[in-house]
């Protein structure tokens, strides 16, 4: 199986490789979405900057998510004042709200060619109780002065063009891209600002070296006042712990042959635990996605989930051919919000976009921009230092212990004939 996005995408910018000793301000390592805005930011402000890419931009999560994107960053603004305190998580929940719109504004200043469409992201519900709690959030969202609206369940079954739910709600502010194209049309505005990236170049150290750090890779040295580790969930081994304070869990999706559905939908993400997404592709094929297995996918009995996903949500697609699989992974962490770390004096780390990476990451730019030239954000989650997850060792544990416990608590919630899926 490939993906739909590698075989749709813009082409790549032409990159090369670091070779010998180079210098700058600041050091990013990772060509995803955060890295990417980042560095787009502090080239707009004049600041010298470069980036290190291990394959290539979006190679990662960035190039192979649904491509999605949703306002928000997965928790409303009393809960966000709860955790960070009445500035800070006003600043932040205001800035996940503002997320998607800005991201829609930068593709187009930019000329991106990423087949953006800002129609709208629903979020919809298959239970009573799924129900309350989205007209919770949606109050929420209305107080605050989001395009949102109520659906009931026969427009949430007109707009997704399924009847699965019992309804939801639609905020007019998210939309979709071609995840990979955005990631390289986000690498061409860095670079046309002034940004170097160097790919494929892997980071295999980071030391101290005076009062600068030198990232070291298989044929250079880069030398920089600071540094921006910007991999996500795939931090490797280049920082002691890093990985440990996260989960990477894999989400499949599969993609129909063209002509499936309309082309302009909404996307759709629903309120299960275990969440399923879809949408539509600029030529109308149907792309499901979910959870998926704890490794790579390898074959098509690995996307079993997601075509019982595709065949229970849209019934008249249950033989439909499958033309794309793949997958890619989202750096979870247990409390579902993100991480700012300091490392070392200079050294920082982003991570845990928890599966909002698109918008967040690129609003996120800007801030991770002031923090990197020595400001401080309100927007971003506290500067920290480097706080692993308890009994990391036993991810794969964790992984699959959570999803038998969620699919276990969202079949439960459905046993009732009230809920058709």
């Amino acid at each position: 199986m490939k993906s739909l996005w590698e075989a749709t995408a813009a082409p790549a910018p032409i990159l090369a490789p670091l070779r010998g000793p180079a210098e700058t301000a600041v050091a990013i390592i990772g060509a995803g979405y955060s890295g990417l805005s980042t560095a787009l930011a502090l080239a707009e402000r004049g600041v010298a900057v470069t980036v290190l890419e291990a394959v290539a931009p979006g190679a990662g999560a960035s190039g192979r998510n649904g491509g999605q994107v949703i306002p928000g960053f997965k928790h409303d603004v009393a809960d966000a004042i709860a955790v960070y305190g009445q500035a800070r998580g006003t600043a932040m929940h205001a800035l996940g709200a503002r997320a998607a719109t800005e991201t829609f504004a930068l593709i187009a200043r930019h000329g991106i060619d990423c087949d953006a469409a800002q129609n709208g992201w629903a979020q919809l519900g298959d239970t009573p109780a799924a129900l309350e709690a989205m007209a919770a959030r949606l109050a929420a969202w209305r107080r605050a002065g989001a395009p949102v609206h109520w659906l009931s369940r026969e427009e949430a079954a007109a707009l997704a063009g399924t009847k699965a739910y019992l309804g939801g709600w639609l905020h007019a502010g998210g939309g979709s891209v071609q995840p990979l194209s955005y990631a390289r049309g986000l690498a061409r505005a860095a670079m046309a600002a002034g940004a170097v990236i160097h790919a494929p170049t892997r980071a295999t150290a980071i030391r101290r070296e005076g009062a600068d750090w030198r990232v070291e890779t298989g044929q250079g040295q880069l030398r920089a006042r600071r540094v921006l580790i910007a991999t996500n969930a795939l931090p490797g081994d280049l920082w002691p712990g890093l990985a440990d304070t996260m989960i990477p869990v894999w989400s499949f999706q599969v993609a129909t042959q063209p002509g499936a559905v309309p082309a302009g939908m909404p996307v759709v993400s629903d309120t299960r635990r275990v969440l399923r997404y879809f949408r539509a592709d600029r030529d109308g094929r149907l792309v499901v996605g979910g959870k998926g297995r704890l490794r790579a996918p390898r074959d098509l009995g690995d996307f079993a989930t997601q075509r019982h996903m595709l065949a229970r949500l849209y019934p008249q697609l249950a033989e439909a051919p499958v033309e794309f699989g793949w997958g890619g992974q989202v750096a979870i962490t247990l409390d579902r919000l993100p991480r700012l770390f300091r490392l070392e004096d200079g050294v920082f780390a982003t991570i845990g976009c928890n599966g909002k990476g698109i918008a967040w990451c690129t609003a996120t730019g800007p801030e991770l921009a002031t923090v990197l030239t020595g400001g401080e954000s309100l927007a971003l989650p506290p500067v920290e230092p480097l706080r692993p997850i308890p009994l990391h060792q036993l991810k794969k544990i964790y992984a699959a212990a959570g999803s038998v416990w969620f699919r276990l608590r969202d079949r439960l919630e459905r046993s009732t004939p009230r809920s058709p899926a």
